[in-house]
């Protein structure tokens, strides 16, 4: 039994791990340098023709842009002042990661939310019979508290990473980010609507792609 606890917990640690990185190094995805989004003269400018096209713009119709990359952004795009730059479906900027998270490295982002509380369920359960019988048999009181309140904690971070985990699946079925569900929340408008589901597999598949594991 301790074998094959063991192996489960490396296996996941991997994925943990593989996640962590591809998190940190994958790039989120910025606006193209191409033309047709750097801000163009007005002489040039075909921007209310472009906006026409999208779902996301200024409230005179316009298109909406960037006063720091001076590029005009498509939809779902924010500015990060942290990483300085326009992030292609923003969701958040991760300070634990050094990184924003957009729609390059979303799903890594979420693989590693998902490898971490299965990470943590498999310690506090297999940590819980050996709490469990240092409260039945003679050990040292210290040894004892250590347990008890390493379980604690463990407990306590899984509790934490769930709750945070099953928030990005209910914004991953919403075809919501972080950055949508704070403006939506001060616009005291419906989370049921979203301009762009597609349906909750079609959603979920939009994030995690063909392959959902990796």
């Amino acid at each position: 039994r301790g074998v094959m606890e063991l192996v489960l917990f490396h296996i996941v640690t991997a994925g943990l791990m593989y996640c962590l990185v591809r998190c940190i190094l994958t790039h989120p995805g910025a606006i193209p340098d191409a033309q047709g989004w750097e801000i163009q003269p007005e002489s040039q400018d075909t921007g209310e023709v472009a906006a026409r096209q999208l779902l996301e713009t200024k409230h005179t119709g316009e298109r909406r842009h960037c006063k720091w990359c001076l590029k005009y952004k498509p939809d779902r795009c924010h500015h990060c002042r942290i990483c300085n730059l326009c992030v292609l479906r923003m969701d958040h900027h991760c300070p634990w990661v050094y990184n924003c998270i957009g729609f390059r490295n979303h799903k890594y982002f979420f693989l590693l939310l998902v490898y971490a509380a299965a990470d943590l369920v498999i310690v506090s359960l297999t940590m819980f019979d050996t709490v469990w019988w240092s409260t039945r048999i003679d050990v040292p009181l210290a040894l004892m508290t250590t347990l008890v309140v390493g379980e604690a904690f463990v407990a306590f971070l899984t509790v934490v990473t769930m709750t945070f985990l099953g928030f990005h699946v209910w914004l991953m079925a919403k075809a919501m980010t972080t950055v949508e569900f704070c403006e939506k929340s001060l616009k005291s408008s419906s989370y049921n609507s979203s301009a762009y589901s597609a349906g909750i597999y079609r959603n979920l598949c939009a994030v995690l792609g063909p392959n959902p594991w990796l």
